[in-house]
This record gives C-alpha cells, sequence and structure tokens, in this order.
C-alpha cells in the first residue's frame, strides 16, 4: 500500500457569521462550520445567529447538504452566564449540531454531565500546548482538542504520536492575537469590554505611534535606558509606557495567519480538521480562503507539491500581511523566497458578486463592491472552477456604456461566457 492512500483527508472547517457566509464555505470546499449564540461565543458584533431559528435553519441546511455544523460556546463565563447556562442551551442541543466547542472546564463538566451524548471539541481558548493536557480532556470526555497556535508543528506532530486516538484540529488562516490564544486585557483596560465575553474592539490593531522618552517621571534625562511611549491616534497625549525584552514588544498589531504552506505537513502528521479563523469577516473571504486551502488539502492528501500559486491567491483577501505563526521558527531561504515571490505575484481585490444573467444579452448582473473598469484583467471565481478574462465592455441597465464601475452600492452588467450565479469577481493589482 503506497504512503498516498494511507493519508487521511482533514476536515476543512470554515467560520460562519451569517447564512450567506455558511452557503459560501460550504460551496467552496469546506467540510463544516463553526457559528456562535452573541451570548456564549466569543463574537457578539457581526453575528447572524442570535436566535434559535437562525441557528435552526442553518444548521438543517447543513445536514441536508451532508455538512457538520458546530456550534462555539467558549465564553469564560462569570457566576451570570453559569446560572444561565445550561436552560439556555437545552433548545440548542435540540437542534442537533454536530459538536459544542467550548473553553471553560466548569462549563464543560455541566454539558457531559446533562447532556453526554454531546460531542463536545476544546476550543483554542483552553490553551492546550501539550499532550498531558489532552489525554487528561480526554479523561473528560472530549472528542476533539483545538491545539493552541503558539506551537510549532514539530509540537503537534509530537502531540498526535503521543495522543493516536484522539482528534486535534489545528488553525491554519486567519487573525492571530498578540495575547497568549486569545487571553487578551488590552480591549478590557481601553473599552471595559472583555475579550473573553465576546465582545473585543481589536485595540492591539488601532492607529498607535511610538514616541521616544528621554525623560523620566522625575524629569531626569536617562540616555542609558531608553524608554518608549506609545499614543493611540484618539487618544492624542495619552502616552503609554512600553517596554521591551529579547522577545520583544507586546502592545503592537500581529500579521496574520497563512499556513497553506505548512498543509502536507499537517496532513502527514494526521491531523483531523484544519481550521480557517474569521466570523467577523466577509463572504467573499470565506469563499477565497475555504477554496485555496480545499485545493491544498486535496493535493497534499493525492501526494501531489505544493502548489505556490495559492499564496498569492490568499493576497486578496483583506490581511494585515501574513506570517506562518509558531509553525516554523527559521525558515530556510529558498523557502522565503518563493513565499514573497509568489505573494506578490497574482495579487487581486475583490470588486463584485454575480447577482443575475441577461441571457438575450450575454451579460452578468454584478453587485459592485470595490471600483473596476473596462480594461481590467478579472478573475471569476467560482465552486466550478476559476477563470480570466480582459473586461471588454460593461454596460448599465439601459444598455449604456461605461467604462467605470465607482464602487459600492452600484450595479453593473458585464460579459461572461455563460451563467455563473454566485461567482465572485476579482481585479488583478
Amino acid at each position: 500500500m503506497s504512503a498516498t492512500s494511507l493519508r487521511r483527508t482533514p476536515e476543512l472547517l470554515a467560520p460562519a457569521g451569517s447564512l450567506v457566509m455558511m452557503r459560501n464555505a460550504y460551496a467552496f470546499g469546506a467540510d463544516a462550520v463553526y457559528a456562535g449564540q452573541p451570548r456564549y461565543s466569543l463574537r457578539v458584533r457581526n453575528n447572524e445567529f442570535g436566535n434559535l431559528e437562525a441557528i435552526g435553519n442553518a444548521i438543517a441546511e447543513a445536514h441536508a447538504g451532508g455538512k457538520l455544523f458546530y456550534v462555539v460556546s467558549n465564553v469564560l463565563p462569570h457566576n451570570t452566564k453559569v446560572r444561565s447556562y445550561l436552560a439556555d442551551m437545552a433548545p440548542v442541543i435540540a437542534l442537533k449540531p454536530d459538536a459544542l466547542i467550548m473553553a471553560d472546564p466548569g462549563l464543560i463538566d455541566m454539558v457531559r454531565e446533562k447532556w453526554p451524548e454531546m460531542p463536545v471539541h476544546l476550543s483554542v481558548q483552553a490553551n492546550t500546548v501539550n499532550f498531558a493536557a489532552v489525554r487528561f480532556w480526554k479523561k473528560l470526555g472530549v472528542s476533539r482538542i483545538i491545539l493552541s497556535r503558539e506551537l510549532s508543528l514539530d509540537e503537534v506532530a509530537e502531540i498526535r504520536q503521543e495522543c493516536p486516538d484522539i482528534e486535534l484540529e489545528v488553525f491554519v488562516h486567519g487573525a492571530l492575537c498578540v495575547a497568549y490564544s486569545g487571553r487578551c486585557l488590552l480591549s478590557g483596560y481601553f473599552n471595559r469590554r472583555d475579550s473573553n465575553q465576546g465582545t473585543c474592539t481589536n485595540s492591539c490593531r488601532w492607529d498607535y505611534k511610538v514616541k521616544a522618552a528621554d525623560e523620566n517621571p522625575a524629569g531626569d534625562v536617562q540616555p542609558a535606558q531608553k524608554v518608549w511611549l506609545l499614543e493611540e491616534k484618539e487618544r492624542p497625549g495619552e502616552l503609554m509606557p512600553i517596554e521591551e525584552d529579547e522577545h520583544g514588544t507586546y502592545i503592537m498589531n500581529s500579521k496574520d495567519l497563512r499556513a497553506v504552506e505548512h498543509v502536507q505537513r499537517l496532513v502527514d502528521i494526521g491531523i483531523d480538521s484544519l481550521k480557517i479563523e474569521g466570523r467577523t469577516k466577509s463572504p467573499y473571504y470565506v469563499a477565497r480562503a475555504a477554496q485555496v486551502y480545499r485545493r491544498a488539502i486535496d493535493d497534499a492528501v493525492a501526494g501531489r507539491p505544493f502548489n505556490p500559486q495559492l499564496l498569492g491567491e490568499l493576497e486578496g483577501l483583506a490581511n494585515r500581511g501574513y506570517t506562518d505563526g509558531f509553525y516554523q521558527r527559521h525558515h530556510e531561504a529558498d523557502m522565503q523566497n518563493y513565499l514573497r515571490g509568489h505573494s506578490e505575484s497574482g495579487r487581486s481585490l475583490y470588486v463584485g458578486d454575480v447577482i443575475g444573467w441577461d441571457a438575450a444579452r450575454g451579460l452578468a448582473e454584478i453587485d459592485v463592491k470595490n471600483r473596476f473598469a473596462v480594461g481590467d484583467r478579472i478573475e471569476v471565481i467560482h465552486p466550478s472552477g476559476n477563470f480570466e478574462l480582459p473586461l471588454t465592455r460593461m454596460e448599465n441597465a439601459d444598455g449604456a456604456a461605461l467604462d467605470v464601475a465607482p464602487g459600492n452600492g452600484h450595479r453593473v452588467w458585464i460579459p461572461l461566457p455563460k451563467a455563473l450565479p454566485g461567482a465572485l469577481l476579482a481585479r488583478f493589482l
């Protein structure tokens, strides 16, 4: 039996902050999605699953399509939420989600006691970084561990080796937090909005300026002990001292995780689920990310070499610059070169959705999201496959020629070879 035939195909798990996101995730290759109620998950804003009807409809639709739907319940609760938890979750459990994603040991114990048949996946918020912790949670009946983002590939492989009989999940794409596995105090400090209650204001990503301070509070100049002060854009004059050690400084914006180049290794290790972060992102984001990671997984399982073009395709997504996080501490020179080269080539910008088809004119109706113009090179992104075309003409609803689709809120008609409902458009930069 060949090595390729022994490889398991990991689940591709995508975020869903809305029904449209869920549908895009499934259409573009995801096997499962995760979504949560605002009260008990860590996503309060941009979350359409605030009522039972929305969650119920989504779970039913997912199961009808042979897909999985996980409910996120990973809040780190204070006493008030603990007291209401079981009563609030009973109707959710009745909807038969495929698992609960949880972090708090008390809530996990309560769920395991009341609904022992409900699978529980341990959230990344629980900070699982070693095989002993994995074994501990397995004894408590947890069926899957979402490993901490702070692990290297070698550490993940060691945990898999030591714990072969439990499902393991890792993040491969999305936002990273400056705090350890997301346990951040910045938002609570600035705005009294607790990150661990789902109301993070992403304070680490605000517009800060770093200024040198040459005096201590007493007014003494300290040339040998440099102090740095941080000033946030919306708080002029409020200068905050920061410290730096051999590891760096901490109140700063993190780059986003992109680990598509490590999918092959994760498949070989035997990871059960590869996860994309981003429940507050756009439907375009989840479609594009799911499509790219689907291709990477399928190539890895089939034994095909990594396609570096996938790196460039992810550049079209909103990002703060990319990093592969802690997976690989030191990169070889040739690896760095192709990461950079292919990231800079093929970059694109999301410009619109195909929402209609005029067979008489052979034109597709486009709901414009960002500016594009005649003469641009356009990529059409669809579950059946992507293709490129030069944009040679554009019309309005009355058939008058247009040169430019100026931006969000406009609708235009452009030529496509056929009707492609649900297709997304990107403009190459």
